[in-house]
């Protein structure tokens, strides 16, 4: 524990290691601790896998900020997009209606704005949900390396090949949820149920599908009923997004809150408790 009453992990740092004593060095073969990238100068500084996990509850904090701002972003993209979807639908019921000047303008304007907004926040998100996926998964090569079915890597690049993505990121995560369940107090292994898991990635899957299908129909959209039609389809889309983000906090909350107890109590394991002042050895 820290001064703050923070155990090592959540703090950041690592426990003080007995008199005398030096690093651990990093195992070979399967055990936990091996892996990719471990051996000499691979430390938690590096990208390799080092021998103590990193604490990913700051990175937490900062991706479940995010995700909110992404479902208030989704939030404000519907609502602008359904009201100008209700001026097309004027127009396709009544094409006397001119809504190319005041507030058709306005409208287009306002969901102009709304979706760069969305788009930002969808960016800054990702990139820092893949710096704390990443950072998970090398926990997970030092909690246990041998159920990980894919390298470090993958936990950035899998999400960045075409067809495999809808596949690859899930295999990783997989890995990072099995290898970050805590073990029963007599060191037999325990298994979670991936409930959790598998929401998560369901709704990012067909979150991700049916934007394309909405925005492909959107762009071939031309007249006033098929404009509307796209509109609202591009809304449920986004609706469907608003929960993949839900769920995506569900999943990032459940795998820290993991790793911060399977930390805990590698830690316990480790690290022998110091001798109290004034006593003697037997």
């Amino acid at each position: 524990m820290t001064d703050e009453g923070l155990c090592t992990f959540c703090s950041g740092t690592r426990p003080p290691l007995p008199d005398g004593a030096t690093a651990p060095v990093p195992a070979t073969g399967l055990g936990p601790g091996a892996g990719p990238g471990s051996g000499p100068g691979s430390g938690s500084g590096g990208w390799g896998v080092g021998t103590w996990p990193r604490s990913p509850v700051g990175l937490s904090r900062a991706v479940i900020a995010l995700l909110g701002c992404v479902i208030a972003s989704d939030l404000f993209v519907i609502g602008a997009g359904l009201h100008l979807r209700g001026l097309w639908e004027g127009l396709a019921a009544d094409e006397s209606l001119n809504i190319y000047i005041d507030p058709g303008l306005r409208a287009q304007e306002l969901y102009d704005l709304a979706g760069n907004v969305q788009t930002a926040a969808f960016l800054a998100t990702g990139v820092l949900f893949i710096i704390w996926f990443h950072r998970t998964r090398r926990n997970a090569e030092v909690f246990e390396s041998g159920v990980q079915r894919m390298g470090p890597g993958w936990a950035v690049g899998g999400w960045f090949v075409p067809v495999a993505n809808l596949w690859f990121p899930y295999r990783v995560a997989s890995g990072i949820w099995e290898a970050s369940v805590r073990l029963h107090p007599d060191g037999g292994w325990r298994t979670v149920p991936k409930t959790v898991l598998n929401l998560w990635w369901g709704g990012w899957i067909v979150s991700v599908l049916a934007s394309r299908i909405a925005v492909s129909q959107w762009n071939r959209a031309r007249e006033p009923e098929q404009i509307s039609d796209a509109a609202a389809l591009v809304a449920a889309a986004d609706a469907l997004d608003l929960v993949a983000a839900a769920l995506a906090i569900v999943f990032v909350r459940a795998v820290t809150r993991m790793q911060v107890e399977r930390a805990g109590s590698r830690e316990a394991a480790t690290v022998p408790e110091r001798a109290v002042p004034g006593s003697t050895a037997p």
